[in-house]
């Protein structure tokens, strides 16, 4: 089987991709692990940023759409000590720089603005290969292969597209999180909700943290974060959910119960996630017929917000070069990694400088700084 541009992944990223391609009258393929686009819950809110994520959406004819799944108020940022102490109170001024939308619907729009027949569900890549003069083999684990004269890897943290490109892997970054959930909250959780306000929360101290956002039904996303080594997340029996929660929570045991309320009292089982990252300037030589685009490219830690929004302005500016160098992919490649490389280092150093703020010794206040910095520079 031959098709003209393959895409290896069907997040934001790859999506955004095929959409702009399908604007612009060129078709591709996207091959997607999950069976289907409901296989499994599709992460929480994702402040969408004015200077990228945005004009993506507006690349793909989704802007519109977009503004209809803004969690009104969700701008609102709060920064709390351990005792509970307010240190920061942002309220969301309206304006729309980094409105904040659920990442499930969002994917779900640009799902739905795509020909039927574009993915391809249950096709997890497991081998890539050079087969000559720009062209690549993709072989799937159900036994199929594809051919293809345009290989994009929009296939997250672990691609197997990467190692065409780059010797680079993911290395863990000394923060890990553990996520759970609290539903109904104001009604049933009340003390929890007013301490996350309308928003987001960032309660800190030196080495931990708790952060949550607030998501459309009143539900409270938690993430609990630990700077620690990986060993010590992975010494904890997440399969005996309650005496996991209660482990956590002791790392807090001097935080205020409101704040700690977010981890004893979650609905859902704890979830671990270590937090990886790729070298901040990492960077490829032009192979032929072959690229990366979002975490494949440029994984970093979440504190800067730029992973959602970079994987879609990648994929919408690469679908642009493509359009703009018919029957050129090498000028198209070129133009679009020319642009991708210093715009994903800036954004990988101002993520890995966030999170050094957010645990260093003088947390929150080194972050409440760092606010203040960003409004008095207008």
């Amino acid at each position: 089987m031959t098709t003209d541009i393959t895409i290896i992944g069907a997040g934001l990223g790859g999506l955004t991709l095929a959409r702009v391609l399908h604007v612009h009258g060129i078709p591709a393929t996207i091959y997607e692990a999950e069976p289907s686009p409901t296989a499994r819950a599709q992460g929480g809110m994702l402040d969408i940023h004015d200077h990228n994520g945005q004009r993506a959406l507006k690349a793909a004819g989704l802007f519109d759409a977009f503004r209809g799944i803004v969690h009104e108020g969700g701008e609102a940022m709060r920064v709390l000590d351990k005792s509970g102490a307010v240190l920061r109170d942002e309220r969301d001024d309206g304006t729309g720089g980094r409105p904040e939308v659920h990442r499930g619907e969002l994917r779900r729009i640009l799902l739905d603005s795509l020909p039927a027949d574009t993915i391809r569900w249950g096709r997890k890549a497991t081998a890539v290969r050079p087969i000559g003069e720009g062209r690549h083999e993709v072989a799937f684990a159900d036994g199929t292969t594809v051919t293809t004269g345009l290989l994009v890897g929009a296939d997250g943290a672990w691609s197997r597209v990467r190692p065409l490109l780059s010797d680079a892997k993911p290395a863990y970054t000394g923060i890990s999180f553990v996520e759970t959930h609290l539903f109904d909250a104001d009604t049933r959780h009340p003390a929890g909700a007013r301490a996350v306000g309308g928003g987001s929360l960032f309660a800190l101290a030196p080495g931990k943290g708790i952060l949550a956002h607030r998501e459309p039904g009143g539900v409270l996303h938690t993430y609990a974060s630990f700077n620690k080594p990986r060993e010590w997340l992975a010494g904890i029996d997440f399969g005996r959910p309650g005496a996991a929660a209660a482990l956590i929570a002791e790392e807090f045991g001097d935080w205020a119960p409101e704040l700690t309320s977010l981890i004893t009292d979650g609905e859902t089982a704890p979830v671990p996630r270590a937090i990886n990252a790729l070298p901040v300037d990492h960077r490829w030589d032009r192979v032929p017929g072959v690229t990366l685009l979002g975490d494949a490219a440029h994984l970093m830690s979440p504190f800067a917000g730029e992973g959602a929004n970079l994987a879609m302005y990648d994929g919408a500016k690469l679908g642009s070069a493509v359009a703009a160098h018919p029957g050129d992919v090498e000028a198209a490649l070129t133009a679009y990694e020319e642009a991708l490389f210093p715009r994903s280092a800036a954004a990988a150093a101002e993520a890995a400088r966030n999170h050094e703020l957010c645990f260093d010794e003088n947390a929150p206040h080194s972050l409440v700084a760092l606010f203040t910095a960003y409004e008095q520079a207008g």
